[in-house]
């Protein structure tokens, strides 16, 4: 099987992949699809690097399973997928995400943003920036470290309960969790922005006492949140170990 393969074609086997009717040549044109965007993942990471200093962690290829679940769940093409390859870049905090984000969007000519930060997916929050290059989409995700220790729980908590949980499935207590998690990230990082603006408007500036008194109460909220989500996953990675060692 060589040449390229016709956006007809790449359709159709996700067709095949949505209904599980998957053969080797199936398996054959897919792995051959995924490892035409490996150019373009390529450039954008050899770009963000040079460019921006920032390393990214990536992932060049979604895997057969993540893409067949994706394709059963979305009323979307096998062609319509903006994450067959990506990268991700975790930041401190929202005013350095919004920084990276201005950064990409002036680095990159041909640039999407997706901000899931307004209006989360199931509690999930980031901003996604899709770059096309060499014709290929390549899905940046750009997180802050909170968001990315929220995202971290979800991951685990599917591990451990049910796959579903990070689509909005799985038992209602596990969602309230996490989407109330979500929305005491949501405010923390609403409470840095409105800090930020503070100062940036000039009513304040940044040794006046209201302003440190501010940013003193707000670490110590980003502590604790911080210290919750890294004891709460502690105790799910805990759960998995217990079955993994029950079912060896």
């Amino acid at each position: 099987m060589t040449g390229e393969i016709s956006k007809t074609q790449v359709d159709r086997l996700g067709d095949r992949l949505r209904k599980g009717n998957i053969s080797d040549d199936d398996l054959r044109l897919l792995d051959m699809y995924r490892r035409s965007f490996s150019e373009a993942y390529e450039i954008v990471v050899r770009a963000i690097r040079q460019e921006l200093s920032l390393e990214p962690t990536g992932r060049p290829a979604k895997s057969t399973t993540s893409i067949s679940d994706k394709l059963r769940r979305e009323s979307i093409r096998l062609t319509q997928i903006q994450d067959i390859a990506g990268c991700r870049l975790i930041v401190a905090d929202i005013a350095n995400q919004e920084l990276v984000v201005q950064s990409l969007k002036n680095l990159f000519e041909d640039v999407t943003v997706i901000d899931r930060r307004e209006q989360p997916s199931h509690g999930y929050r980031a901003v996604h920036v899709v770059v096309r290059s060499r014709g290929k989409s390549i899905e940046i995700q750009v997180r802050t470290q909170l968001q990315h220790l929220w995202a971290e729980l979800s991951e685990k908590l599917s591990d451990v309960i049910d796959p579903a949980i990070k689509y909005g499935g799985g038992g209602e207590t596990v969602r309230e969790i996490l989407v109330d998690t979500s929305s005491t990230v949501a405010s923390e990082e609403s409470a840095e922005t409105q800090l930020v603006n503070l100062t940036q408007q000039g009513d304040f500036t940044d040794d006046d006492e209201q302003i440190i008194g501010l940013r003193e109460r707000l670490a110590a909220v980003r502590k604790d949140l911080f210290k919750n989500l890294r004891e709460t996953i502690a105790v799910v990675e805990e759960l998995k170990g217990e079955d993994d060692a029950l079912s060896d």
